[in-house]
C-alpha cells in the first residue's frame, strides 16, 4: 500500500478531521431517513414580496425571514440601490482603510448617527463581523466579559477571538449577573454584553436594571439590538430606547439584515476615542467593504425607518394576534406574552419539529426550524418572525395552517 492509500485508509479513523461532526451527520441523516425534506436547505425559487415567495413550486407565506419592517421591496430603497449600482459599479474591491470607502459608506454612517442620535457610527460588512470586531478589539487578554449564557454565536466568537475571560450568567438573571461582576479582580477591564431581544425565544432583556448594575460596578456596556432595531422604542432604536437607558450604553451593535432589509452590520457609540477602532479592529481592517448598492439601500432604509411609527404599530398588532391565536390553539410558546416580532413555538423533540416544519411548508408556510445547540435548554423550536407587511388576513391564514399541521402531526 502506498503512502496515499495509507492516508485514505486512515482518513475514516482518528485522522479524519470531519469525525467531530459525526453526531450532527447522524442527526441529519435520521431526519432525512424519515422522509422529511431537509429543513436546513430550502431554496426560494422566486421572491414575490417581503411576505411571500415560491418555494418548491408553491406560493408560500414567509414567516421566518427577520424582515421585520418589510423594507426589502420598498420602492425608494430599491431605486437607491439601482442608482448606486449604475454610478459606482458592483463593488469596492477593497478594505475601508484603503480604497473601500465610497461616499455611500459615509452617508450610511451619517444615517446611523442620525437614527441613534450618537456621535460615531462604524459600518461592517456583516452583523457577525460587527460583534466579532468590536468585542475582540475592546476586550482582550486580562479583561473580563460578563455575558448572558444565551448570547448569539457572534458574541461568543468575539470573546474567543479577543482572548478575554468570558464569564456567562444565567439567561436574563439580574442577580447572577451582579454576582459575577463583583467577582472580577480589582483593576481589571470589564465589559457587560447584553441583547435587547434574544433571537431564539423572542424574549426581551431587563436592560434598565442590568445596565444600572453594570455601571455601578464600573463596567462598560455593549448591547446587541439586531432583533429590536426599527421595531421597538418610540423611534425604533430598540430596547435600550424603550427602557430609557440608551445614553448609558457605551456601544450598540446592530445589523442591516433584519429591519433594514439588506446586509451588513454596524456599531454606534458616543465614546470620544471610538474612531481609533477603524485602525485597530481586524475584522474591519482586513475585509472588503460593502458594495455601493448595498450601503445605498441601507442608508435609504434607515432614514425611512425614522418615520416608521405606523409600520411599528401594525407589526405589534400582528405579533399580539399571532401569539394569542397560537396560544389558544394549544401550542407551547417561548414567552407568556408577545415581547417582540419573534414568536417561538416549542416542539416536543427534533423529529416532531421537523415533521411539523414540513407539514407547514406543504400548507404553504415557511418558518425556521431551530435546534440544539443553537437553542436554549436543548429545545427544538419553530421560530416565527413577523413582518410589518403581513396583513391581518395573512395572520389568520397562518393560524389555520398551524392548526391543521399541528393536528396532523399530533403536536396539538
Amino acid at each position: 500500500m502506498n503512502a496515499q492509500s495509507d492516508i485514505e485508509a486512515g482518513g475514516a479513523n482518528q485522522g479524519d478531521l470531519f469525525s467531530k461532526f459525526d453526531d450532527f451527520i447522524a442527526m441529519r441523516d435520521g431526519i432525512l431517513a424519515s422522509g422529511v425534506e431537509d429543513p436546513f436547505n430550502l431554496v426560494m425559487e422566486k421572491v414575490l414580496s417581503p411576505t411571500r415567495a415560491i418555494c418548491n413550486g408553491r406560493d408560500t407565506i414567509l414567516l421566518g425571514t427577520y424582515n421585520y419592517m418589510g423594507m426589502t421591496f420598498d420602492p425608494d430603497v430599491i431605486e437607491a440601490g439601482k442608482e448606486a449600482l449604475t454610478e459606482f459599479g458592483t463593488g469596492t474591491t477593497g478594505s475601508r482603510v484603503l480604497n473601500g470607502t465610497y461616499q455611500g459608506h459615509k452617508e450610511c454612517e451619517d444615517a446611523l448617527k442620525e437614527f441613534y442620535d450618537m456621535d460615531h457610527a462604524m459600518v461592517f460588512s456583516t452583523g457577525y463581523q460587527a460583534n466579532l470586531g468590536i468585542i475582540s478589539t475592546i476586550a482582550g487578554k486580562g479583561d473580563y466579559i460578563i455575558l448572558d449564557i444565551d448570547s448569539h454565536a457572534s458574541i461568543w466568537d468575539g470573546c474567543a477571538m479577543g482572548k478575554a475571560e468570558a464569564v456567562p450568567f444565567k439567561h436574563n438573571d439580574i442577580e447572577a449577573m451582579e454576582k459575577r461582576l463583583k467577582r472580577v479582580p480589582e483593576g481589571a477591564g470589564k465589559l457587560v454584553i447584553l441583547e435587547g431581544v434574544y433571537s431564539m425565544l423572542g424574549d426581551v432583556a431587563p436592560l434598565k436594571e442590568m445596565v444600572r448594575i453594570a455601571k455601578e460596578n464600573g463596567a462598560m456596556v455593549l448591547v446587541d439590538e439586531a432583533h429590536s432595531m426599527g421595531f421597538i422604542g418610540e423611534n425604533g432604536r430598540g430596547v435600550c430606547e424603550a427602557a430609557g437607558i440608551i445614553d448609558d450604553c457605551d456601544f450598540i451593535i446592530g445589523t442591516f439584515s433584519k429591519s433594514v432589509g439588506t446586509v451588513g452590520g454596524f456599531c454606534v457609540s458616543n465614546h470620544p476615542k471610538f474612531d481609533v477602532m477603524r485602525y485597530v479592529c481586524r475584522p474591519y481592517v482586513f475585509t472588503a467593504s460593502l458594495p455601493p448598492s448595498v450601503v445605498a439601500t441601507a442608508a435609504t432604509s434607515i432614514r425611512k425607518l425614522m418615520h416608521g411609527s405606523n409600520k411599528r404599530a401594525h407589526l405589534w398588532e400582528n405579533s399580539k394576534n399571532l401569539h394569542a391565536g397560537l396560544k389558544s390553539l394549544g401550542f407551547q410558546l417561548g414567552t407568556d406574552t408577545p415581547e417582540s416580532a419573534i414568536i417561538a413555538v416549542i416542539m416536543p423533540d427534533l423529529q416532531k419539529g421537523a415533521m411539523m416544519w414540513e407539514a407547514l411548508l406543504k400548507e404553504g408556510l415557511y418558518v425556521n426550524l431551530a435546534r440544539p445547540p443553537a437553542t436554549p435548554a436543548n429545545m427544538t423550536l419553530l421560530r416565527c418572525s413577523l413582518c410589518a407587511e403581513h396583513t391581518e388576513e395573512e395572520v389568520q391564514t397562518v393560524l389555520g395552517m398551524f392548526e391543521r399541521a399541528g393536528k396532523a402531526t399530533g403536536i396539538i
